[in-house]
């Protein structure tokens, strides 16, 4: 009997140690990662002749490595780049009109770190490291299914959910 016990034990004492959850999932997880999308290296990168002659960074703006990026990400999406930059001033002028927010990720952030705070589990779940992310987030999801279902009774087309079963019959 001792010895399940000890086993038992071992193996509980084990799973705890387990390491495969994401570090999206963790709720009380405070580092700030770099965004994978600022940096694309599309050409083979080059090191300059000397480092202090390198301009300072513009994300998203001309440099020494994206001297067209609007029209490379039009190509890289598929687009047409003679066609695809005349439509961007009606685009941009429909998403700003109610204004644009410039620290946006900043705030974002601050935002989501408060809120990470205050819901980051009951006294044993923060000792134990249990995964309280659905949890916390279970407000702000949304019901995909009572959506679709909402969408469908107003007879608007879904063509990306799968169709209604109850007109395949």
């Amino acid at each position: 009997m001792i010895r399940v016990a000890l086993a038992v034990l071992a193996a509980i004492t084990l799973s705890a140690c387990e390491r495969e959850n994401p570090t999206l999932f963790n709720v009380r997880a405070q580092d700030r990662t770099p965004d994978e999308f600022g940096i694309l290296p599309t050409r083979p990168l080059e090191t300059p002749e000397s480092f202090d002659a390198l301009p300072p960074p513009t994300p998203g703006g001309v440099n020494r490595t994206d001297p067209q990026p609007q029209a490379e990400a039009i190509a890289a999406l598929g687009g047409n780049i003679d066609r695809g930059v005349g439509a961007d001033g009606a685009l941009v002028a429909a998403v700003t009109r109610y204004g644009v927010e410039g620290n946006i990720r900043d705030r974002l952030a601050a935002e989501d770190l408060a809120f990470r705070r205050a819901n980051d589990g009951r006294l044993l779940e923060r000792l134990f490291s249990v995964n309280v992310y659905f949890d916390a987030y279970e407000p702000q999801s949304l019901d995909q299914h009572g959506e679709l279902e909402r969408l469908r009774r107003l007879g608007i087309r879904t063509v990306a959910a799968p169709p209604d079963p109850e007109l395949l019959d």
